[in-house]
């Protein structure tokens, strides 16, 4: 795991690095979506192959928090919102997806630091994409 400079700040675009890179995000999206695989509220809102939302969102996650971008070369701009509206998402959808993903960071054993960073976007962001 890359350490951070003693007294360096930690922010969106240095996560990437401080939790240990592009595996780190794979392994934090794969157990994210056992969880939705089995989860009666999510699962009827992804398609039958998570394959590709697997790999959207760890590219994603890996952009937003510092590494490459592979995600808007792929993908182009996130737009989180108009990608999110096609699906009902109140607050039963938006806690069941916040707590899949709380077990799959807490899971990592990343540095307090970097799994608070990492829950609070995902706390703000689950909240912002809520459409009902």
């Amino acid at each position: 795991m890359i350490q951070q400079p003693q007294g360096a700040e930690l922010d969106a675009r240095t996560i990437y690095g401080a939790a240990g890179g592009e595996a780190t995000f794979h392994r934090i999206v794969e157990r994210f979506y056992a969880g939705v695989a089995g989860d009666p509220v999510l699962r009827p809102l992804y398609p039958e192959d998570l394959t590709d939302s697997k790999r959207h969102l760890a590219l994603f996650l890996i952009q937003y928090f510092g590494g490459p971008s592979t995600y808007s070369a792929e993908r182009g701009h996130p737009r989180l919102r108009m990608r999110h509206l096609p699906f009902p998402v109140g607050q039963g959808e938006r806690d069941a997806w916040m707590r899949h993903m709380r077990a799959a960071v807490e899971e990592e054993a990343l540095p307090a630091p970097v799994a608070e960073m990492l829950l609070d976007y995902f706390e703000r962001a689950a909240t912002f994409l809520m459409n009902r």
